[in-house]
């Protein structure tokens, strides 16, 4: 489509930066153009993404479909305690006695997402016309001055 061709090619109208809010970030992987909060941080990836991360990779298999993800860390304990399966390592979010996903755990999250869908193959800060630190102060950033109601 024009739109991947205009982004392949860094065309002036379709420059993704840090100030783009990725497709990945949305639910059903669609911003609405009318509302850009509407699904911002409830796509499925995002939140497979975070379970990977700071529970388990394989618990990142058991999301359904789309959701806002509040329960990721309490739902992977409440597994936990039900499975009587031979010992199981203790996960990032014990470790680091994270009991909520917050801002912080969002925007590494989606910085990784963001660089695993990249074609680069080793880490850098920028990316083109995209610096992955500026974009993770801006996810965190979102929430302090969350303009909706989910502030």
């Amino acid at each position: 489509s024009s739109v991947k061709a205009g982004i392949r090619d860094r065309t002036t109208a379709f420059i993704v930066s840090e100030n783009s809010w990725p497709s990945f970030m949305y639910e059903n992987y669609e911003a609405d153009t009318k509302n850009l909060e509407r699904g911002l941080f409830k796509s499925k990836l995002l939140i497979m993404g975070l379970k990977a991360i700071f529970t388990s990779p394989s618990s990142a298999n058991e999301v359904d479909g789309e959701g806002d993800g509040a329960d990721i860390i309490e739902n992977n304990r409440h597994t936990r305690r039900r499975t009587n399966q031979a010992k199981v390592k203790t996960c990032v979010a014990s470790i680091i006695g994270m009991r909520k996903v917050t801002p912080r755990a969002i925007a590494y999250a989606a910085c990784q997402i963001r660089f695993a869908l990249s074609n680069l193959t080793s880490w850098r800060t920028v990316d083109g016309d995209f610096d992955y630190h500026l974009f993770w102060n801006n996810v965190v950033d979102f929430f302090k001055d969350a303009p909706g109601p989910a502030a």
